[in-house]
């Protein structure tokens, strides 16, 4: 009677693991297909090749990725819909962005004249002089 009660107990507590957020094999493979679902669809909107898709995601499932992509293509062709076109150029996210200059005098970014006065703001002595 005492092993029933705790194999009972054992199988309550592991009916659990869904809700503590432990994956089970099928709960990773179901995760893993329906990512590979979403790349492949993607790369379609997008107008990639599935071979370039293959590439530029090589950890992906292939079948998975391949199964977004023809769900994706068939829904574009049913709907007539084009391909969006990137707007950024891979050229774009390889450079580094560009940092504010803080060498100058008050470190705020602003640019500074050879004479030391600020070149963004009016120097002083001329608008006294014009006036």
């Amino acid at each position: 009677m005492r092993s029933v009660l705790s194999a009972l107990a054992v199988l309550v507590l592991l009916s659990g693991c869904d809700q503590l957020g432990i994956d089970t094999p099928k709960v990773q493979s179901e995760k893993r297909e329906a990512e590979g679902k979403a790349i492949g669809g993607a790369c379609r909107n997008g107008g990639r090749a599935i071979e370039d898709c293959y590439l530029l995601n090589r950890k992906a499932d292939k079948a998975a990725v391949y199964a977004g992509w023809r769900e994706m293509d068939e829904y574009m062709r049913e709907n007539k819909l084009d391909a969006v076109t990137p707007q950024l150029k891979p050229e774009d996210l390889a450079k580094p962005k560009p940092k504010p200059d803080s060498g100058g005098e008050g470190g705020d970014g602003s640019q500074s004249t050879a004479d030391g006065g600020d070149a963004t703001t009016p120097d002083k002595a001329g608008a006294r002089a014009s006036h």
